[in-house]
């Protein structure tokens, strides 16, 4: 088993592909294996979803808007600003962790697919996961 921490280059607020700053962040990776990636955030997820059309990362932003706006007069939790409390709605909806196999030491995604950071907040620092891989 393997474990490490890291951080992400700090991203705009919206759905960013990153499965190439998680690759490089590896070391070798073993032939067979498990890669557990797991996000320390609550106001932004990681999810994996279509990578080849930048669109998709523009619908997904509107919908989950739409979906979850900002300043919902119900709300209770505001003291971190209009954008908090959706931002943790939204981490809920999507996860904080996704599971990629590894085959022939590469993660094996689908033909179409990529990790995305799913940044809810409208200022962020860089978010920090752990990458696990089981052997």
């Amino acid at each position: 088993m393997w474990q490490k921490e890291f951080t992400l280059s700090a991203k705009r607020r919206g759905y960013h592909i990153i499965t190439n700053e998680i690759v490089s962040q590896m070391e070798d990776l073993p032939q067979v294996g498990i890669l557990n990636l797991f996000i320390k955030h609550t106001s932004a997820a990681i999810t994996i979803n279509e990578a080849a059309d930048p669109d998709v990362l523009t619908d997904f932003e509107s919908i989950f808007n739409k979906i979850v706006p900002e300043n919902m007069p119900f709300l209770t939790h505001t003291i971190e600003g209009p954008d908090d409390m959706p931002a943790h709605i939204k981490a809920a909806m999507i996860g904080n962790a996704v599971t990629i196999p590894i085959t022939n030491g590469r993660l094996n995604l689908g033909t179409w697919q990529g990790v995305y950071l799913c940044e809810f907040r409208n200022s962020a620092s860089g978010r920090k996961l752990v990458a696990t891989i089981i052997e």
